[in-house]
C-alpha cells in the first residue's frame, strides 16, 4: 500500500472512531465527559442568563432530538407566564424555539415572530381546556385567528397589547388597521390628522413637572404662554415635544 493511501486510511479511521466514540461517550456520561469538545460544534456563545449551564448541553438538548421544550420549563415555569397579559399565551406553546434562539451574538434571545402565532404546530390542542379553566383568557390566544386554507386571518393584537395601549383604547382593538407586525411606525401618518385639533390631552398626559411650580417658572416662561396644562397645543408642536412654538428646540427635562 502506498504511503499516501495508508496515511489517508489512518486519518479516515481516526475520524470515524472520533465521530462514533465522542457522541457515545457524551451520551452515556454527559457533555462534560470530554472537555472542550463543545467548541467544535457550538454555533455561538449562550446568553449571559444561561452562562451557568454553558458547558452542560444536555440541560437544554436531548441526543438525536435537539432542544426539548420540557427542559426549558424546568426553569421557566409555565404558571408564571399566565400572570402577565403579554406572556400568558406561552401556556399553550409547545415549541419554545419558534421565537427564542439561544446561541449567537445577539443582544437578547427573543426573536418575536408574530407569524408563529398563526402556525398550529406550535400550539397545544388543549387551548380550549386552558381557556375553560381561566388559565388562558378567551382572547389571549390566536384561536379563531389561525390559518384558514391558504390564508391567515388577522391576529387579535389587543389580546396581548391592550395593557400598554398608548391610544387608551380610543382607536379600538383592531391594531392592524394602522400597524404592521414588523414595525409600529407608520410612514404615512400625519400627526394630528386634523391640523386644527386641540384635543392633545385626550391621548397625551403631561409630565409631572407640569403640575409643579416648574411649569409656571420655567415652561410657561420659555414658551411665553400663560396657557393651562391641558392646552398642549399652545406651546408644543407635533413633530417633537421639545420643539416649542415660537422658540425652537428646547430640552429642559
Amino acid at each position: 500500500m502506498k504511503p499516501v493511501v495508508l496515511l489517508y486510511t489512518i486519518f479516515a479511521a481516526a475520524a470515524l472512531i472520533v465521530g462514533v466514540a465522542v457522541p457515545l461517550t457524551m451520551h452515556h456520561s454527559g457533555s462534560n465527559a470530554i472537555p472542550g469538545w463543545e467548541g467544535l460544534v457550538s454555533p455561538g456563545p449562550v446568553s449571559k442568563a444561561h452562562q451557568f449551564i454553558a458547558s452542560q448541553c444536555e440541560t437544554c438538548h436531548k441526543p438525536f432530538s435537539g432542544v426539548v421544550s420540557n427542559n426549558c420549563v424546568t426553569c421557566h415555569s409555565l404558571a408564571s407566564f399566565a400572570d402577565k397579559q403579554s406572556t400568558r399565551f406561552h401556556v399553550a406553546a409547545t415549541q419554545c424555539t419558534s421565537c427564542h434562539v439561544e446561541h449567537g451574538e445577539r443582544p437578547h434571545m427573543t426573536m418575536m415572530d408574530h407569524g408563529a402565532l398563526t402556525r398550529t404546530e406550535f400550539w397545544s390542542d388543549t387551548v380550549a381546556k386552558l381557556q375553560a379553566v381561566g388559565i388562558v383568557g378567551a382572547s389571549s390566544m390566536p384561536v379563531g385567528h389561525l390559518p384558514v386554507g391558504n390564508s391567515a386571518q388577522r391576529l387579535n393584537c389587543a389580546s396581548c397589547h391592550s395593557n400598554v395601549d398608548p391610544h387608551r383604547a380610543r382607536f379600538g382593538p383592531d391594531c392592524a388597521t394602522c400597524h404592521a407586525t414588523n414595525t409600529w411606525l407608520i410612514s404615512s401618518f400625519e400627526h394630528p390628522a386634523d391640523q386644527t385639533s386641540t384635543d392633545c390631552n385626550e391621548c397625551h398626559k403631561a409630565p409631572p413637572s407640569h403640575y409643579m411650580m416648574h411649569f409656571k417658572m420655567i415652561s410657561q416662561h420659555v414658551a411665553h404662554q400663560d396657557a393651562p396644562v391641558e392646552h398642549c397645543y399652545a406651546c408644543h408642536t407635533t413633530d417633537a415635544w421639545n420643539n416649542i412654538r415660537g422658540y425652537g428646540w428646547y430640552k429642559h427635562h
